[in-house]
């Protein structure tokens, strides 16, 4: 048996690519999208235009002990197509965990979604041995598809 290093979820939204992009490209969106409940608010973030930026998000879980900032690294950027970033505890260089975001035009009004959660770039004995991978289960991300949709629906 093969082990694992990444999840996938796909979802058809009926909504262009452009509203899509617009919506998870702005940090301050995450928030209602978050399906794992771990995203609180955003503490610092503009529009996300290219790679190298970082914004930071406010979170919470258990996992951490309760509230913890995680520095997002944008890794991907390929505007209304694609856009990813590595997240990492405030104040530290990412360990390899990504989440990518890849949006295909199915028509004028509608957009095939992927959100894909990669953790097959962590390296670190110590932080493999702390962190249980998938720390957040496909039902989440299916979840994030399904809060997106609202968002960009309202």
């Amino acid at each position: 048996m093969t082990e694992q290093h990444s999840t996938t979820v796909q979802r058809t939204i009926v909504a262009s690519n452009a509203e899509i992009f617009a919506v998870l490209s702005n940090p301050e969106n995450h928030v209602r999208i978050d399906g794992s409940g771990f995203v609180r608010s955003v503490d610092h973030g503009d529009r996300i235009t290219g790679t190298g930026q970082v914004f930071t998000m406010n979170m919470s879980g258990d996992h951490m002990g309760g509230d913890y900032q995680t520095d997002n690294h944008v890794t991907g950027f390929d505007d209304g197509a694609l856009l990813a970033w590595q997240t990492t505890p405030a104040g530290t260089e990412p360990y390899g965990w990504e989440w990518v975001w890849r949006l295909e035009p199915q028509g004028p009004d509608a957009t095939l979604v992927s959100l894909t959660y990669d953790w097959s770039k962590v390296t670190d004995q110590d932080v493999l041995a702390q962190v249980k991978f998938p720390l957040v289960q496909q039902s989440a991300l299916e979840e994030s598809l399904g809060n997106l949709a609202a968002v960009v629906d309202s």
